[in-house]
């Protein structure tokens, strides 16, 4: 007797089997309208809404109202802004580890910049130390301080680094923390239980061609009660390999989205999670489109995840939105 299934329509099967299982899926979101298509951007919450913010080229901040189901488009970014990861402090987004210009030299942007949603407004913050300047750097915010880790000096050309900086918006001053283990760029992180977890990058050294193969598997964190580095157990390396990930905090899990490698053309579609608890990684329910070079956020118990590009280095570039719920 054949089989009622194709291989193709099995897996597809046990995909759909395994969400159901989860009691996780992604859904495709379907607005009034799209926001602006763009890649190596950032997206962050702010007074209940979304808003997607910088990529190459200058481009408008897109806000979602989830009350209209629409997306408007705002004030344009002050300077091109690229490879961030967006941070909210006070319901205002602020703009730190950047880059602006062109591939392979990217220059990272010497100040911070600060977008207020309410006035619609962009404001030069203060001046990040010149000798702790990069780009593609991992940001996140804790206890009132924005806090920025790792990075690359010089676009995708050399540089990388394994730098950690707090930075009080209070007092406008910067401290220097210990190094991380190791360099990488192209790393969003999270924190979860008063602990930073870097996962995924890579060390991108266009100089010698060696950009998209150079990805990182070791997984390191730094937690903030004992004020020390640790690297994780081999046996919970990142388990698929990639960078330009975006690393978001769900369900007192660590999620690892999306992504580029050597792998192949299109840009990864996994969603993998590590559980502090178990002290292992799980496969969670994959994209629906593969991305790279955009920011997931949490908010209302869902994760959202809009723009980016469909496939490794630039392009072609999105602007739909998926959303992680139960």
């Amino acid at each position: 007797m054949k089989p009622f299934f194709k291989t193709g329509a099995l897996l597809f099967a046990l995909s759909i089997l395994s969400s159901s299982v989860s009691g996780q899926i992604w859904n495709v979101s379907e607005p009034e309208n799209l926001p602006e298509k763009r890649h190596e951007n950032a997206m962050a919450t702010a007074n209940g809404k979304l808003y997607l913010l910088g990529g190459r080229g200058i481009k408008p901040v897109d806000e979602y109202d989830f009350k209209k189901d629409s997306w408007t488009s705002l004030s344009k970014t002050p300077l091109e802004m690229s490879h961030f990861q967006a941070v909210t402090y006070k319901n205002e987004i602020y703009v730190v580890g950047a880059f602006t210009g062109g591939y392979p030299h990217e220059m990272p942007i010497p100040d911070i910049y600060i977008f207020n949603p309410v006035k619609n407004e962009w404001r030069k913050g203060a001046s990040i130390p010149e000798n702790r300047r990069r780009g593609a750097a991992g940001a996140f915010v804790l206890n009132d301080k924005i806090y920025l880790v790792c990075g690359i000096q010089d676009g995708h050309w050399d540089g990388q680094v394994t730098w950690f900086d707090e930075y009080d918006p209070k007092t406008n001053q910067w401290k220097t923390l210990a190094d991380a283990p190791r360099p990488r760029d192209h790393v969003q992180v999270a924190v979860l239980d008063n602990k930073l977890y870097v996962a995924g990058g890579r060390l991108s050294t266009a100089r010698i061609n060696q950009v998209l193969n150079t990805v990182i598997k070791e997984v390191d964190v730094y937690d903030f009660k004992t004020g020390k580095w640790s690297t994780m157990d081999a046996s919970n390396n990142l388990p698929t390999l990639r960078a330009g990930n975006t690393t978001v905090v769900y369900n007192n899990k660590i999620l690892i989205i999306g992504g580029e490698s050597d792998a192949h053309v299109e840009a990864h579609n996994e969603v993998e999670a590590f559980d502090p608890q178990k002290q292992k990684w799980e496969k969670l329910p994959a994209l629906h489109q593969g991305r790279h070079g955009t920011q997931a956020v949490s908010l209302n118990k869902k994760v959202y995840i809009a723009a980016g590009s469909a496939n490794r280095g630039g392009g072609p570039e999105l602007n739909d939105m998926e959303i992680l719920e139960k």
